[in-house]
């Protein structure tokens, strides 16, 4: 992203069992910031990668009036938002804030490189961050104040290449942005594809801001690989889809979980497309996601996305966390929220149980989709 810092802090006020009625915002002469408990937001607000930032922020949102109607927790919550700019100093500034002025005790962080710059700055205040968003393969056991709730990339790879072997997609030419994220895809995906008897045949380095693709397509064409994998996110990815098609690049394209946010999907050349992404059934009939899909397609008349259920999840996880630290009389901080995952380690989520790993990491189902007529079609 280029230009200055955007100043985006916003405030929201939901009450738990102080009696505030959910959803509702409170004028600054309500409970004082000192009285709740503040979560932070670390996500691009702003920019070609704001759309994140927007279906991220509600996620978390909508968990964080559901943990007030059912009160689950004797102090409001307020949420504050920093606009991480989606870059890595973006992520430092935004978390030093969060930290140092705001005093948040947990924060919801996306993106690998602006995790990356965050999470000493966490680690060192013993504030928890939790990322719904980043899939870098670098990002488990980033610090034991750094947790998942979303799959990694690595994880989304090793489904996708026997899949693409079952059909005979070997040769595969790959075009990755240049930063944590797009280095660590290409490491994973190079290691599998390798192992499994297939190759890279061509490998492009981008930068986050490149908008012109025609060289790279034209330079893939005449390589005439089985199928072009594109590692991007955010408003580059409908350019690279749009100037691959447009350069007679018929090939299977081929990408990963970030493509489900709707600039992608309604894309017309984005027909087809395949991608990995971690399961999700609207349809469960577990009460919590059936609440969270109601309440969703009530307030959005559309299904929700995974990037929404994650970021639910985060806002519900430390509810039930705190609220468990609150029963025993322990302070609701970094270090006992760690210590109440760990002990527990299974939690009722959006999608059925959530189960973590030593490294606080939640274990996901990956499934492989289409896109059909604008709609995302499982299909392996």
């Amino acid at each position: 992203m280029t230009g200055g810092k955007s100043m985006v802090t916003r405030r929201i006020w939901l009450g738990g069992a102080a009696g505030l009625a959910a959803g509702a915002l409170l004028a600054p002469s309500r409970p004082r910031a000192e009285d709740a408990y503040i979560l932070g937001t670390l996500f691009p607000m702003a920019g070609p990668n704001a759309e994140y930032g927007t279906i991220f922020t509600a996620g978390a949102e909508m968990a964080l009036k559901h943990v007030a109607a059912d009160k689950m927790l004797s102090r409001p919550l307020v949420l504050r938002a920093e606009d991480s700019e989606g870059t890595p100093q973006g992520g430092a500034v935004g978390m030093s804030k969060l930290v140092n002025v705001d005093r948040a005790v947990y924060v919801l962080i996306g993106f690998t490189g602006v995790s990356k710059a965050a999470a000493p700055i966490g680690a060192r205040a013993k504030v928890v961050l939790v990322n719904g968003g980043g899939v870098g393969p670098d990002l488990a056991g980033l610090s034991p104040y750094y947790w998942n709730v979303i799959p990694l990339v690595p994880d989304e790879i090793k489904v996708l290449v026997p899949f693409l072997m079952a059909r005979k997609l070997r040769r595969i030419a790959l075009i990755y942005v240049n930063d944590p994220f797009g280095n660590g895809l290409l490491k994973s995906l190079k290691g599998d594809l390798t192992a499994a008897g297939g190759e890279i045949v061509t490998a492009d380095a981008i930068a986050p801001t490149d908008q012109q693709f025609s060289a790279i397509a034209a330079r893939i064409r005449t390589l005439s690989p089985d199928a072009v994998y594109f590692a991007s996110y955010g408003a580059q990815q409908a350019e690279i889809i749009k100037q691959l098609r447009d350069a007679g690049i018929s090939q299977q394209l081929l990408t990963y979980s970030a493509a489900t946010i709707p600039s992608v999907r309604n894309l017309p050349e984005a027909e087809g497309l395949i991608f990995t992404n971690q399961a999700a059934d609207w349809s469960a009939d577990d009460p919590i996601t059936k609440r969270f899909v109601a309440d969703w397609r009530a307030a959005y008349h559309t299904d929700p996305t995974t990037y929404n259920q994650n970021y639910y999840n985060a806002v519900r996880l430390f509810a039930l966390l705190a609220q468990q630290l609150e029963k025993s009389g322990k302070p609701v901080n970094g270090d006992n929220l760690r210590a109440a995952l760990l002990a527990t380690r299974r939690f009722p989520l959006v999608g059925g149980e959530g189960v973590f790993d030593d490294l606080c990491d939640i274990s996901m189902k990956i499934v492989v989709n289409r896109y059909q007529d604008g709609k995302l079609v499982p299909i392996g």
